[in-house]
């Protein structure tokens, strides 16, 4: 195998690395020596949808893969707040919070398109001094994450049923979702955190082009 690239469609409560372990084992068997694997951008372990994998030479192309821009669809839950921005985290409710109408939703939306300075969340694989920041806030160090300059070219809003939104958003690589969602809540004063994540496209691959763990012949 000289190097090719993978398209997975990464089930919900997987790390992207463990995606990337399980690969590499099966290649590596197929291969009958081990086989170099990587990945072009994680997806947190609650998300599901396209992960792009290289796999031998191709692995050099990592850093191209990784910097193309991404498609997602994200159902936002309002009225709540997560501690990491996501399901798996501390929940509190906002009790103040008033359902905002479609109108202010749709306002919203267009406030948050375009050229933004978001705040990465601190429970992510951003690295510090070698260490991605997520290990250091579960030690409960105090960890701080410049804010960084990300394209959201655009955000659809598919279906919204107080405290439910859905969106799609098209976005630059390096956007986290997460803070979209924490960024929207506090636009609409209700607080909100992203109840689920689904990367349907990366440029022009596509989620339904993709292979899932199980044709890969991989259980576990």
């Amino acid at each position: 195998m000289s190097g090719q690239l993978l398209l997975i469609d990464k089930p919900a409560g997987l790390t992207s690395f463990g995606v990337v372990a399980r690969v590499r084992r099966v290649l590596s068997q197929q291969a009958g020596h081990k086989v170099k694997v990587g990945h072009t951008g994680t997806l947190d372990p609650f998300a599901t949808g396209l992960l792009l994998l290289v796999t031998g030479s191709a692995c050099k192309q990592a850093m191209h893969y990784a910097k193309l821009d991404k498609v997602y669809q994200a159902t936002i839950r309002l009225g709540m707040i997560s501690s990491t921005g996501d399901p798996e985290g501390e929940l509190t409710v906002i009790d103040s919070a008033q359902p905002p109408s479609t109108q202010q939703v749709l306002e919203a939306l267009r406030r948050h398109t375009g050229q933004q300075q978001q705040q990465p969340p601190v429970f992510s694989a951003i690295k510090i001094n070698g260490q991605p920041a997520y290990k250091r806030a579960r030690r409960g160090e105090t960890v701080e994450l410049p804010r960084r300059s990300v394209t959201i070219y655009s955000l659809e809003l598919q279906q919204y049923q107080y405290p439910w939104l859905t969106i799609q958003a098209h976005v630059s690589s390096g956007t986290y979702i997460r803070s979209l969602a924490v960024d929207l809540g506090q636009d609409l004063q209700t607080g909100a955190y992203c109840h689920q994540l689904r990367r349907t496209r990366v440029a022009d691959y596509r989620v339904e082009d993709a292979q899932s763990l199980a044709d890969l012949g991989i259980t576990s």
